[in-house]
Formats: structure tokens, sequence, C-alpha cells
């Protein structure tokens, strides 16, 4: 037998939970041929995996790289920290089905609801699409690193089919249903993997206004649902609006949809950083759904879900103070000097911050917000409230001061849930459960907020190996990473290694793995800027058959595709 591609004497985590072994994996043209103690055959190249972890390829089902994956041909930082296959499409949001005089509209709700800068969508989005498979075929025709996979976003078909109606949030009438539906058809039989949609009160343009689908009623949704169920394919996804609303509530209406389209459903979870243990009422719903015999996945971030706030970045404790406003849209050179002036600081310590964008509003939570250094620590001890105290100071004065930090580069993070009584103990059950999946690492949106496409990383590192207390073994951590979310999304033919699967692999070295600080860059179109984290200790990752990556450095390989709805899990190939 002849392979491409041997990764030889490695520890092999295969991605089904079961126990790691001492073998190797080898690999020709683009999917698995062997997984053992010994390869006998040859091969064309061999990386010696000694002493390093050889995992699949990771999967993250919920992504914003909509537009990113038209502009680069990189899609950092998720295939920097073992991505191999990105959903995108969540949250109702994107750019597909879209009429030329919508494009203002949706660069617009995109700009408030995910915080990519309406710029960088203007400068970097061809717009040779406008039909969703016209833009399946339009991510089809430019190369990149990792595979994609696209749900049918709400809000841009909601746009499509009632246009300035669908913007005032106006009820869908029995023809716009009927369209929905037939729409909804067409782009699952092109390739979408599925539908996405969001109720949440917070998703809103950066002026302020909710989302088309924000209130959409359940009957919209089950037009959907029914598209879903004529095609016997495709999974749901949702952000509920709980807790501002009831999850009693949210998720009776996502489960009848559920029900009524017969397929999977995943929602947005987070525990509450205090207060009653609001999430046990929902998983017990989650229980009751399950043995009716519904297919429904709650999906968690494995740290604390939250913002990074920073002078350099879109929000922090004083970016909707009056004396800041005209300094908002200035680089950090530019603000310095302001910054550094006595006066200035004393002005801007002493106001209030005016009403604003949600998510600026929530960047005043002292006790739950953190100076954040390198290296990172998501599981921090000492709030900025805490500190204020000690030092006999106020808040507003130690947030300032930390953010001046490194010449201004200082950065806070805000922690807006999963940090229950300041600790990530109740994570860990939720992780062990069998219908919970990781996600909501959210890479290629809040470019200048947020950065928690890292997290493969951190469940590897924190979780697995670094935790004081009880850890996840290898075993659970990879499974969770791998073949979980990709059965969650339909694609059986990823996240195993083994005969006949697709050949994405990661080679780690587990003892050196390292996280980095997120840092700031200015290579979005029109130089807009990012965070960008990345990590040591990726020895190798493999797309398709292909290196991708090296040592933690693109090859400049470009195997990936676009995954054209579910995915079929290989026939077992004999050894």
């Amino acid at each position: 037998m002849r392979a491409d591609l041997l990764i030889a004497g490695g520890t092999v985590v295969d991605g089904t939970g079961g126990a790691p072994f001492i073998g190797d994996v080898a690999i020709a043209d683009d999917h698995i041929i062997y997984t053992g103690p010994h390869f006998s055959g040859t091969a064309a190249e061999t990386i010696a995996a000694a002493g390093l972890v050889v995992t699949p390829g990771f999967v993250d089902i919920h992504t914003h790289y909509d537009g990113q994956a038209m502009w680069a041909q990189e899609l950092s930082p998720s295939s920097s920290h073992g991505v191999t296959t990105v959903v995108m499409g969540n949250c109702g949001v994107g750019f597909a089905p879209c009429r030329t005089a919508d494009h203002h509209a949706l660069i617009r709700l995109m700009e408030g609801v995910e915080d990519i800068p309406g710029v960088v969508m203007a400068e970097g989005l061809p717009w040779d699409w406008q039909t969703f498979p016209e833009y399946l075929a339009a991510l089809e025709a430019r190369p990149r690193d990792i595979d994609v996979a696209c749900l049918l976003p709400h809000s841009p078909l909601r746009v499509w089919v009632m246009g300035e109606r669908a913007i005032a949030r106006e009820a869908a009438t029995p023809a716009d249903l009927a369209e929905m539906r037939r729409i909804t058809s067409e782009a699952l039989a092109a390739g979408a993997i599925g539908f996405g949609t969001s109720r949440l009160n917070i998703h809103r343009t950066k002026a302020g206004e909710v989302i088309p689908t924000y209130g959409a009623d359940v009957n919209e949704l089950h037009a959907i649902a029914g598209a879903l169920a004529d095609a016997g394919t495709g999974v749901i996804q949702a952000v509920l609006d709980a807790p501002f609303t009831a999850w009693e509530d949210e998720l009776t209406a996502l489960f009848a949809v559920a029900e009524l389209a017969g397929r999977p459903a995943t929602f947005t979870m987070a525990v509450s950083n205090a207060g009653p243990r609001i999430w046990d009422p929902a998983l017990q719903m989650v229980d009751e759904a399950r043995a009716r015999g519904l297919e429904i996945w709650p999906q968690i971030l494995p740290r604390p879900v939250g913002m990074i706030s920073g002078w350099a970045l879109s929000t922090h404790a004083f970016c909707l103070c009056p004396s800041y406003q005209p300094l908002v849209d200035k680089p950090l050179a530019e603000q310095l000097p302001h910054l550094r002036d006595p006066a200035f600081r004393a002005a801007l310590i002493a106001e209030m911050p005016k009403p604003g964008h949600p998510l600026s509003m929530m960047t005043r939570d002292w006790n739950w917000m953190f100076p954040f250094g390198d290296p990172p620590n998501y599981e921090p001890e000492t709030s900025v409230a805490a500190l204020a105290r000690a030092q006999g100071r106020s808040p507003e004065e130690v947030a300032y001061d930390a953010m001046m930090e490194g010449d201004g580069q200082g950065m806070i993070l805000n922690t807006l849930g999963n940090f229950h009584q300041g600790r990530l103990d109740e994570l860990l059950p939720l992780i062990r459960r069998t219908d919970v999946v990781m996600g909501l690492g959210d890479g290629g949106a809040h470019y200048a907020a947020i950065c928690d496409a890292s997290y493969p990383t951190f469940l590897l590192t924190y979780w697995a190996r670094d935790r004081a207390g009880e850890r996840l073994s290898l075993a659970e951590t990879v499974h969770a990473l791998s073949a979980k979310p990709a059965k969650v999304m339909g694609l059986h033919d990823r996240g195993v290694l083994a005969a006949g699967y697709k050949a994405d692999v990661n080679v780690i070295d587990l003892a050196a793995l390292t996280l980095h600080a997120p840092v700031i860059r200015h290579d979005l179109p029109g130089k807009g800027r990012r965070l960008d984290q990345t990590a040591a200790g990726y020895v190798a990752t493999v797309v398709n058959g292909r290196v991708i990556r090296r040592n933690d450095h693109s090859t400049g390989a470009r195997p990936g595709r676009v995954v054209r709805g579910s995915q079929r899990a290989p026939t077992p190939v004999p050894a």
C-alpha cells in the first residue's frame, strides 16, 4: 500500500472518545487509508510524530467568516488553532441571498450585530452573487486553507423576500412565507447545511435598530422548517432571546420548529455569572425534548463569554462618554496625546456614558471586568472593582490606567457569562453532557472586541492539561472538538481518524502547546483592525490530505473546499 503522507509513531486520539494509542495514520489523496499500530506500506512523505499527539482536524460550528472567506485565503485565527472545517451563516446574518439594492442594508446589519466595520465589507466584498446558490459558487471559486460550510441566514432571506418591509419587521404575508420556503428549498438543494436565525434583542445595527428577524412570527419559522422537512436534511441554528425572555417561551418555540422540520437544532447557551441557576430549567427542557425524540444541542463556549476592551478596540468603559466621542474613529496614536493629558483623564473619569449600542453599554460591570495580560488568563481572580477597593481608587481610574499600560495597548477582559461565582467550574458538567456541543467562537466577527475562535487551544491547554482540580481527558477533549460537532452538523465524513474518513489531521506538541495573548492587526480590507490570537505547538495541520501549516506557520497550501450539504460517513475500508 502506498501513502502520500504518513504520520508515524504518534499518540493517536482518534476523535471517537476511545483511548489514545501509539500508532500511525496514513493518507492517500484526500482521505485516510490506515490508522493503527504500524503502517506496512511506503509513503512519499513522513512526519515523525513520536512524543506528539495526532488528532482529527477540529470542526467549529459557529463562525461568521461569510465575508472573510471572500476576501482572504486564510481563515485566521481558526486555522491556526487546528480547525479544518468552519460553519458560517450563524445568528441569521450573512450576505446571501442579496440583491444589489440591499448591499448597504446587509452591511449595516453585519456592522452592528457582528462588529465588522462597514469599510471592511465595502472594500472586501466583490458581490459577484445574488442568490444563495450563486454565493456558494462564488465561495467555491476562491482558494482558501480550510473547508467552509454554510447555513442559510434568516435576515438576508427575509430582506430578499420582503425588502423594506423586512427591515421594518412587518409580518410576512402568506405569499412571503411561500417564497421563503421556496428559497430555503433552493438553498438546501444547492448545498446549505441548514438554516440560522436570531431572536436576540441585543443583535442590532450600529445605529441601534433591531435585526429583521427579531420578533418574527413563529409561523415564519414554521414555513422555513417545512422546507427542511421536505428536503429531509439540514440543521436549525438559533440564538434565542433568553434570558431577556423566559427560557421556557424561547425553547418551546424552538422545539416546535425542530419537531415540524424533523431536523436537529442547536442553540446558544451560557451560564450566568451570578444569581439563580437559570440554565438548569433550560437543560431540563432539553432532556424532556430529547425524551420525545427531538435532537436538541445546547451550544456553549468553554471559557467566559465576553468582550475584550481597550482604547484601540471597539468597546471600553469610556467609549460612550461625551468627551471621548471626538476620538472614537481615530487611531490609537492620535488618541494618546489626549489620553495622556491629566485634565482629559480627569474629565473622562468623571463623566457618565450616554446610551448607545447594547454591547457598548455592557462595559461598566466592574465586578466582572479584569485586567487582561500576557499570558492570557481566562479564569482571573481580581476584578477591576476589587482592585479599586484595595487601592482606594474608583473603578474608572483603575480601568483607565489598565488600558493605558504598554502605551495604551492594555486590555480588559469583560466577562458577561460562563463565569459563575468567578469560576469556570460549572462548565465542566456541561462540556461532559452528551448533548452539549462546543461552539460560539465567532471567528470572522466582532473583530475588535472578541477573539474566541482560539477556544480549541484553550480547551486542550486549560481543560485537558493545566487546570487545577478535575480535568477533561485528552480523549474527551478531542471528541468535543472533532467528531461531536461534525455529527451535530451532519458532517459524518470528518472528525474521526479512521480509514475512509477525510484526511483532516492535526499533529500537536501538547506539552509545548501555548495560547498567546491577543494582538491587534490591521490586515483587513481598508486596513481594518482585528484581534488575532495565535498559538505555538501545532506541528502540522492537514486539510484534504495537504499540509496547510507547519510549526505554526502557513505553508501556502489552499486545499479548502465548500462543503455542500450533509455528508455521509465513509464505508469502512479494510486495512
